[in-house]
């Protein structure tokens, strides 16, 4: 429970935020996101369109989209967050603001000051919102680590390592490749 002084944002803040200046909410708790750097880009810019070339090379019914994408994790006002990478399988979760509810896949990419934010907020938060896999990419330890909610499973790789995509069986992100 927020103590009586402390404020719980919504995603109204978010949009009253001065034009350039980027946050999320979890829990009506505002988090400041600061510019990613430049690997961090060519990452996500990488995965993205490795995963869009997937999808449509097999004909899949899955959206992927490349931050900023909003996405409003549950039915309420108090939670918005930008995933740098999500893929959501269910159209009628689309709509013109972004994607409601959970996304099917959700990848972060670490940046120095948001550590805390993806292993631990948004892990915990992505698991009980209902997001099926969830992976965090840490250039600078060079890592994937892959959390598979629907099978309660997790594995850490490395950036020469291929890993299997749960949501998409026969689906394989060779790292080596890609960053």
């Amino acid at each position: 429970m927020a103590l009586a002084d402390e404020k719980i944002y919504s995603v109204q803040d978010i949009y009253d935020l001065p034009e350039g200046q980027r946050a999320e909410v979890i829990d009506g708790q505002m988090y400041m996101m600061a510019p990613p750097n430049r690997r961090h880009q060519e990452i996500a810019g990488e995965l993205f369109g490795t995963i869009r070339e997937y999808i449509k090379k097999n004909n899949g019914q899955c959206k992927p989209y490349i931050a900023p994408f909003a996405v409003f994790l549950n039915a309420d006002d108090r939670n918005y967050v930008e995933p740098d990478i999500s893929v959501i399988c269910d159209k009628n979760k689309l709509n013109d603001k972004g994607c409601s509810g959970a996304p099917d896949w959700i990848i972060e990419i670490v940046s120095p000051g948001s550590q805390r934010m993806d292993y631990m907020i948004k892990l915990f938060k992505y698991r009980t919102s209902g997001v099926r896999e969830y992976w965090i990419v840490d250039p600078k330890d060079e890592t994937v680590t892959v959390y598979d909610f629907e099978r309660d499973d997790m594995g850490k790789y490395s950036f020469r390592d291929t890993v299997k995509v749960g949501i998409y069986p026969g689906f394989e992100v060779d790292f080596s490749q890609v960053i």
